[in-house]
């Protein structure tokens, strides 16, 4: 019968320990839980938006490239297309007169 009543006060002296000993959860720590929460979500959206500026405007950087490697062959395709006229221009003479 001891035993039984040992027991049980040890168990009851256990589970009290550990239900004191439980953090509680107060308004305070909640407020500052949502305001962390805000100040990182606010600084992801500062992060994303600068990353994505620099690509911005490394993608227009490259499109003025490629602008402008296709002017230069536009004007190249110009120049070979003439050359091959008077060319053929030539040729035409040359059979012309023989």
């Amino acid at each position: 019968m001891k035993k039984i009543l040992l027991s049980i006060a040890l168990v009851s002296v256990l589970s009290l320990t550990y239900t004191s000993c439980r953090e509680n959860k107060n308004p305070e720590s909640v407020e500052e839980a949502f305001e962390s929460a805000g100040d990182a979500m606010e600084e992801a959206a500062d992060d994303a938006a600068d990353a994505t500026e620099g690509a911005l405007e490394e993608a227009g950087k490259a499109m003025d490239e490629a602008v402008d490697a296709t002017d230069d062959a536009i004007e190249a395709t110009g120049d070979a297309v003439e050359s091959a006229g008077e060319a053929i221009d030539k040729k035409v003479e040359e059979v012309k007169e023989d």
